[in-house]
């Protein structure tokens, strides 16, 4: 069976991890990827040797580009005529401009979550509804904080039912690097609901959920407590066993050093993983306790890289690789070495 063609739109922050995930995948080929300046990360793919092809993601972008040494193979045109499917990670506003051209090209596409909902025909999460996105041309993904939300939610749900969530996001302000944001010593509140919770709801309408959302002055990471409503009596250690057995979900313990938002990414970059990244979630062990017969747990998320396996998933969908959730996630898990 052939290899789906992938090509990735923006190689940035989410860019470089979703072609280095798709890279990873034994049926997926990765074809190439599309920029428009020479920024670090594409510099960086120069200095590497041009492990993926670089396309002109704009008219006239390739004189930049080549200006700075960086081979380029073609337009944004000449990458859609060789693709079965974009991810497209480009600055938000630019994917819904991208999305004409792919119409346009015959082209399939998951999106990003900071693009307009009204990009795709389905908003899409591997585990909590990935059979509403088999088939479909367009779909795009929540999130970096809705995705691990959903995904300690979704489980916990399968496991003892959830009426009702209430959640406090205590979210990094800007990614490493990201100085225009400006330096800042403040905590920033938002009204509630969050749009992480009012998304949550959109994937799980049968969940009633709220939540406040605070901007912090860090980077690495942000921390949500969630406190959940279950259906059916529950307990910490049935909490915490039915978690470990969700290959996104890490269980790490404060006792062991993971006593801050950096120690996860710290970790990862302990263990060798490029760029430090994690794909999974890090879930507190113990965090997890009841408030009554509520459950309370806090989870870390790596911004960076927690969105590409889902987004992998929704290839699978979209492409019709495998209709069957479970087949479709271990796969992704398996090329990624998640579990």
């Amino acid at each position: 069976m052939p290899k789906v063609r992938v090509g990735v739109a923006g190689y940035g922050v989410i860019g470089q991890r979703l072609a280095a995930g798709a890279a990873r995948q034994e049926d997926m080929e990765l074809v190439g990827v599309a920029d428009v300046a020479p920024t670090l990360p594409v510099r960086a793919l120069a200095e590497r040797g041009m492990p993926y092809r670089l396309f002109s993601a704009a008219p006239g972008s390739e004189v930049a580009l080549e200006a700075a040494g960086i081979p380029v193979s073609g337009s944004f045109d000449d990458l859609l005529g060789q693709v079965d499917i974009m991810l497209d990670a480009a600055p938000g506003g630019i994917g819904a401009k991208n999305k004409a051209l792919y119409v346009e090209a015959g082209v399939k596409a998951v999106f990003q979550g900071g693009e307009s909902g009204e990009v795709a025909d389905v908003f899409f999460h591997g585990y909590a509804n990935y059979d509403k996105g088999v088939g479909q041309n367009y779909l795009k993904l929540t999130s970096c904080n809705t995705t691990g939300l959903i995904r300690t939610v979704h489980w916990l749900d399968r496991a003892v039912g959830i009426e009702k969530v209430a959640i406090t996001i205590i979210r990094r302000v800007a990614d490493p690097g990201d100085t225009h944001r400006g330096l800042v010593d403040s905590l920033q509140l938002e009204a509630i609901p969050n749009h992480q919770a009012v998304d949550l709801m959109n994937i799980m309408p049968h969940i009633d959920a709220t939540g406040l959302l605070v901007h912090t002055p860090i980077t690495h990471g942000h921390i949500i407590t969630i406190v959940a409503t279950p259906k059916t009596k529950t307990n910490p250690a049935e909490v915490v066993a039915a978690f470990k057995e969700h290959p996104r979900i890490r269980i790490v313990r404060i006792a062991d050093g993971f006593t801050t938002n950096t120690s996860l990414f710290n970790y990862a970059r302990f263990l060798g993983h490029e760029r430090g990244d994690m794909y999974e979630v890090g879930l507190f062990e113990e965090t997890v306790g009841m408030s009554g017969d509520d459950v309370m747990f806090a989870i870390n998320i790596p911004q960076e890289s927690v969105v590409i396996p889902e987004t992998l998933d929704g290839v699978r969908a979209a492409m019709r690789m495998q209709e069957d959730q479970e087949e479709a996630v271990a796969l992704t898990n398996k090329y990624l070495g998640i579990g």
